[in-house]
């Protein structure tokens, strides 16, 4: 009964929804909708298939029974939206031809078009005002509504946790200013909680890069690995240094690396960089998460939050985990990366680890977790205030446990749509209609087994994210790759997705 009730408020809402639409939106929207009744018509045409199969195979009465009313209960479960569906399809479509029909007899009388001007602009207004009194009897509400979000205030959070972290630099600034370390700059919050869209909860991670420069006397040098190879895949930071003696004003009485016996530096300044936190010439990861790792459990008990937190450093091979429990018992899970600009970009060199089963502790994989960050900044400045995309990218990344998917495919989906497709359309009022394009936009890249990387050669990345020439020029880099010439691997990936498809489809159903 409840079910029913359901879709009659979703069939009244679409009838009354049909003279808000644009003639433009409509025709889009009946595409969409009839792109998804064949995929229904086709789901349906499997399961009956199944149905008639199973009828015909030997099996006790029981077993038959049984698996009669489970497969019925799928069946209709597909049934119902498939109706709603069709109906969608036959409204937007009878609906759009006699819009077109209305649009031609407007364009022969065309006399007195000024006035008709002014009356296209108040009825727009007219049909704004009424399209937000009526929010709850919209369709895309209504889904949306049903959905148990996860419960999460990730502003204020993450705002807290990255107070904290910079004092922790700022305490740290203060006791290495004379000293050979890498100069820490202020923690850059990262990834999906700082750009709000995590799917976690209470457990959500607050990763935080935290910039590097060399100290006085050093110079840090980027080997990006194999020439022209973009993403660059085996990079290092290669530590020099350089003679300070023309700059004693600057330095002080530091003695120049380059020009004093060892003699003289052993009794009058501490080690150089090459000799604490490098194997070889080169900047080491896994030393310099220990020094800081030891700096933290040292200067802890410096800071005021001590008195409201407690703190423990957890085990990690390629970043410096902290977990944060307050007086009133919520902890925070926070991961300090370290990273190196790579020029004036948004590109860095962090210690994140990788796919690699065992990465080189001299080994800096190329990052553009900044990049992204600024990159959905810039977004939340440009959508409408009550735009759904990071909604959508939340509920993407529920479904995906289990799967052979990662949460980056589907945000480097979402980005592409973003920098392609009218930024209105991403109002709430078009939730379906959201989650449909992404779904049809990695449908496609499946078929295609194409997925290009959002920064690297791609012409719609907004301006203020600063890339290298190298990237900007480059070919662009397909993350699918490792489909083309892996039948097996393809054929999963396909597998995977239709079973995305239907858990996707359960959820919008039963809301969970």
């Amino acid at each position: 009964m409840a079910t029913t009730m359901f879709f009659a408020i979703l069939l009244q809402s679409i009838i009354q929804r049909l003279q808000m639409v644009g003639e433009e939106l409509a025709e889009t929207t009946c595409e969409r909708m009839e792109q998804w009744l064949i995929y229904l018509s086709q789901k349906m045409t499997r399961l009956l298939q199944e149905l008639e199969q199973r009828s015909l195979e030997p099996n006790t009465q029981e077993q038959s029974s049984m698996a009669w009313q489970s497969l019925l209960f799928t069946a209709l479960q597909y049934w119902q939206l498939w109706v709603i569906a069709g109906v969608l399809v036959l409204l937007f479509s009878l609906w759009w031809r006699l819009q077109k029909r209305s649009h031609q007899a407007d364009i022969i009388d065309n006399s007195s078009s000024s006035d008709r001007e002014e009356m296209v602009d108040e009825e727009e207004e007219e049909e704004e005002s009424e399209d937000s009194d009526d929010g709850e009897r919209n369709l895309g509400r209504i889904f949306a509504e049903r959905i148990q979000w996860p419960k999460q205030n990730l502003t204020y959070r993450s705002q807290v946790v990255e107070e904290l972290v910079g004092d922790v630099i700022r305490v740290f600034q203060g006791l290495f200013t004379k000293k050979f370390f890498p100069v820490l700059q202020p923690p850059i919050g990262v990834g999906s909680t700082f750009e709000g869209w995590s799917p976690q909860e209470d457990d959500a991670v607050y990763s935080l890069l935290i910039p590097m420069n060399p100290p006085i006397g050093h110079v840090f040098h980027l080997e990006l690995g194999t020439p022209g190879e973009i993403p660059a895949k085996h990079t290092c930071i290669r530590v020099e240094l350089e003679c300070t003696c023309m700059n004693e004003q600057l330095v002080g009485k530091m003695l120049c690396f380059l020009h004093h016996s060892e003699q003289e530096l052993k009794g009058n300044q501490g080690p150089s960089l090459l000799h604490t936190l490098c194997t070889g010439s080169y900047l080491d990861v896994q030393k310099t998460l220990c020094w800081f790792q030891k700096f933290v459990r040292s200067a802890w008990m410096l800071l005021p939050q001590s008195r409201h937190y407690c703190m423990k450093v957890l085990l990690s091979s390629r970043s410096c985990k902290l977990q944060m429990t307050n007086t009133f018992r919520r902890t925070y899970f926070v991961e300090i990366m370290f990273g190196v600009q790579q020029g004036d970009s948004d590109i860095f060199m962090s210690s994140q680890s990788t796919e690699a089963s065992s990465t080189s502790n001299t080994m800096w994989p190329e990052t553009y977790a900044v990049a992204e960050m600024k990159f959905f900044r810039h977004m939340a400045r440009q959508t409408p205030h009550d735009s759904f995309h990071l909604k959508c990218l939340q509920l993407c990344a529920c479904i995906l446990v289990g799967t052979g998917f990662s949460t980056y495919t589907f945000k480097t989906a979402v980005m592409h749509l973003l920098s392609t497709i009218p930024l209105s359309g991403w109002h709430r009022k078009h939730f379906l209609l959201q989650l449909w394009d992404i779904m049809s936009y990695l449908r496609c890249c499946l078929e295609e087994k194409r997925l290009n990387h959002f920064f690297i050669g791609n012409e719609n990345v907004p301006r203020e994210i600063h890339l290298p020439l190298a990237c900007q020029r480059a070919e662009p880099f397909n993350l699918f790759w490792y489909l083309v010439h892996d039948p097996a691997a393809y054929t999963k990936a396909l597998h995977d997705f239709n079973e995305l498809q239907e858990e996707l489809m359960t959820l919008l159903i039963n809301g969970h």
